[in-house]
């Protein structure tokens, strides 16, 4: 979009959609919704492949500059495991990835798609080559989750949203806490979906695991609009208090991203941009999100013009 009325903050690479299904080594049906984290000097995807009977698991592409020149993994890295964890019968989906530094390894919060719904799962990795799967950690229905990559009070926190009757009570984001990864507790709304004609009315979820800021937890998230035609994800910001992540200082009143270009708004979803990945080097924010269910498109942003931006158009200002 090109629009002098609005401030733009999140740039479309030249070369997007990135990786299509075509670059996928073996046959897949699309490629999207990916995790991001560094691994020594490069960028590296875990990326949602859908193979063509439906069903979901998860693949590896490594990249120096984070751009071009994948380099995908020849087969799937970590495929469902219904024989050994039945919560996986009908796929993995949507990797969000945390790195402790305490514990010198990556935490891998994803989407487990059990018979009775989606469901959030964590699994934990030293090197992306061997896995160690954590189980299911919250009941069904569960996804959207990440993990903050420092203790609060000794206790992980993670973000997630989970889904109770919708649409009569909406569909919140919550924040819980646990001692060691498996047994979680305290659970709270951490942020309300709005009501009425918002962009976000309704039903929210975290999109990229929060971004450490010296202002405060940087949160993108995504808004779902129901309309004549059909859904439509658009992205906002809020911020998060460092010390306690359960303050929201700010929250946008607009979105801030939207489906706009052709591999956004036409493929297996329409209408859908879709981040579980983004990464700062300095000032400069690289997201990766999924376009449509079918591709992934990389976006930059300038962190310290979203923290401007956000301060300006804060929904709590005031208050």
């Amino acid at each position: 979009m090109n629009n002098p009325h609005f401030k733009e903050l999140f740039w479309r690479h030249a070369d997007n959609p990135i990786i299509t299904a075509k670059d996928i080594p073996y046959p897949a049906n699309a490629v999207f919704n990916a995790g991001a984290t560094r691994v020594g000097d490069e960028t590296l995807l875990l990326m949602r492949v859908e193979d063509r009977r439906g069903i979901s698991h998860l693949t590896v592409a490594r990249s120096k500059d984070g751009i071009g020149n994948w380099r995908i993994d020849s087969r799937p890295t970590i495929m469902p495991s219904p024989d050994t964890n039945p919560e996986e019968i009908w796929g993995i989906e949507d990797p969000r990835i945390t790195y402790l530094e305490d514990q010198e390894r990556w935490v891998i919060a994803y989407t487990a798609y059990s018979e009775g719904g989606p469901l959030v799962s964590l699994a934990t990795t030293a090197d992306f080559k061997k896995f160690e799967r954590l189980g299911p950690v919250m009941p069904p229905e569960d996804k959207d989750a990440a993990l903050l990559p420092v203790r609060f009070a000794g206790r992980w926190a993670m973000i997630h949203r989970p889904v109770a009757t919708f649409p009569a009570t909406g569909a919140h984001i919550w924040i819980s806490f646990s001692p060691d990864l498996k047994h979680w507790g305290d659970h709270q709304v951490l942020i309300h979906a709005r009501k009425g004609g918002w962009w976000d009315a309704n039903k929210i979820g975290l999109s990229p695991p929060p971004l450490e800021t010296d202002e405060g937890w940087l949160v993108l998230y995504h808004g779902v609009r129901m309309t004549a035609s059909g859904a439509i994800y658009r992205l906002g910001l809020a911020l998060l208090d460092l010390e306690d992540p359960c303050q929201v200082i700010a929250r946008s009143d607009q979105w801030v991203f939207a489906p706009e270009e052709e591999y956004e708004v036409f493929g297996d979803v329409d209408k859908v941009v879709f981040p579980c990945g983004w990464l700062a080097d300095g000032d400069t924010v690289r997201l990766y999100y999924g376009g449509a269910d079918t591709c992934i498109a990389l976006a930059t942003a300038s962190l310290s013009e979203l923290l401007a931006w956000l301060k300006d158009h804060n929904a709590y200002a005031g208050e």
